[in-house]
């Protein structure tokens, strides 16, 4: 009794794991809103409408498996997706904020 071998498959190369495959547009929002833009200042920026802000913001959460956008920002940040230096601090961002009385 002969048997035949079958040709082993060939398995495509693993994507990229989800959590970091945004796109440049998600991240650019993603990035707008690490600088504390709202969805409609966001939608200004970019010349789309607040619906597709919302929508992509939809679509950035559950790529990063995160429930909120500061969550959203916090994990950009920790997985590479973000850098800390595209960030800013408006000025007097803590002012007040343990000022000896």
């Amino acid at each position: 009794m002969t048997t035949s071998l079958r040709p082993v498959r060939s398995y495509p190369r693993s994507r990229p794991e989800p959590r970091t495959y945004i796109t440049a547009r998600q991240r650019e929002i993603l990035l707008l809103v690490a600088n504390g833009s709202t969805n409609q200042s966001t939608a200004r920026k970019l010349g789309l409408s607040v619906e597709t802000i919302k929508s992509q913001m939809q679509l950035i959460l559950r790529k990063l498996r995160v429930g909120d956008r500061a969550q959203a920002v916090a994990v950009g940040l920790r997985i590479g997706v973000l850098r800390l230096d595209e960030i800013t601090v408006p000025k007097d961002a803590n002012r007040g904020y343990r000022d000896p009385a």
